[in-house]
């Protein structure tokens, strides 16, 4: 019989989810490195996570992670994830938690979303599609002029009207980017530009596993953009990613945009598995 387990502490979350994530670190890139995030630094979240767990006879058999307001997301261990993801729904309805959306591999997305739509009577959605890429070995751009720097406390206003743009053109429905977190990374020297006569390119390293680092958001504005910038900024992050000793980066992209699916490939990503984002509304 499953039996689920809830967790108000990103450690003991982790000390029985990570075995799973490890085994597939790409796959599981998402839910593990946010879930190191809270370990790490919980006060990057303005509200309490929902953590929990499915096990069967003492084997992890599915996690989920929520940070609102942002959506769900799920794993599973098992080919047919029914009865734990049905665990976790029951477990969310009753605690009274606002589920907009689920995300994870696609057929965990909707696996969760048809339970939730038959508990809830809540419409399911396709939001976006996505793919997650993972690289080794950096094939970087010839002839793109400018170089990468870290941003500096200058570039706050800039890197935060980017950080917005990005938003915008992605369609992601997340809050605004919050001033002091913008002004910790670039202390922390996580975000990046590309400099050619003057910043003309962003892109940010992100979460972090024990053995990979993402990388976004990237973002060109429109007037710079078709000159390869993005292409040699994410290139430049990436060897840089590696010379520190990460073993791989990954990143993700919307498979309804064509131009960052080829161009990633090109400087040596390699795609690994599909993810779907499903909204939730009654």
């Amino acid at each position: 019989m499953p039996t689920l387990h809830t967790y108000t502490d990103a450690a003991a979350y982790l000390a029985v989810t990570a075995p799973l994530f490890r085994t597939d670190e790409v796959r599981h890139g998402l839910i593990y490195g946010i879930a190191e995030r809270l370990r790490h630094n919980p006060g990057l979240f303005q509200a309490a996570p929902y953590l929990a767990t499915v096990d069967d006879d003492g084997r992890l058999a599915a996690a989920a992670l929520m940070t609102p307001p942002h959506n769900l997301l799920v794993v599973a261990a098992d080919d047919e994830p029914t009865a734990a993801f049905t665990q976790i729904a029951q477990n969310l309805i009753a605690g009274g938690w606002e589920v907009p959306g689920v995300n994870g591999v696609s057929a965990w997305s909707h696996a969760f979303a048809a339970i939730w739509q038959q508990m809830t009577g809540a419409t399911a959605a396709p939001r976006m599609e996505l793919r997650v890429f993972e690289l080794r070995q950096v094939y970087p751009p010839a002839g793109v002029p400018g170089h990468m720097r870290p941003a500096s406390d200058a570039d706050l206003e800039l890197v935060l009207k980017w950080y917005t743009d990005f938003q915008l053109d992605a369609h992601v429905n997340d809050p605004p980017p919050r001033a002091e977190i913008i002004v910790q990374r670039i202390q922390e020297q996580t975000i990046f530009l590309w400099d050619n006569g003057g910043p003309v390119s962003l892109a940010a390293t992100g979460r972090r596993t024990q053995q990979g680092v993402s990388i976004g958001p990237v973002f060109t504005p429109q007037a710079q953009r078709g000159r390869g910038y993005a292409s040699a900024c994410v290139a430049a992050l990436s060897q840089r990613l590696l010379d520190e000793g990460w073993a791989f980066c990954t990143l993700f992209t919307d498979l309804a945009n064509p131009t960052s699916n080829k161009i990633y490939q090109q400087v040596g990503y390699r795609p690994v598995c599909d993810f779907s984002e499903i909204r939730f509304a009654v």
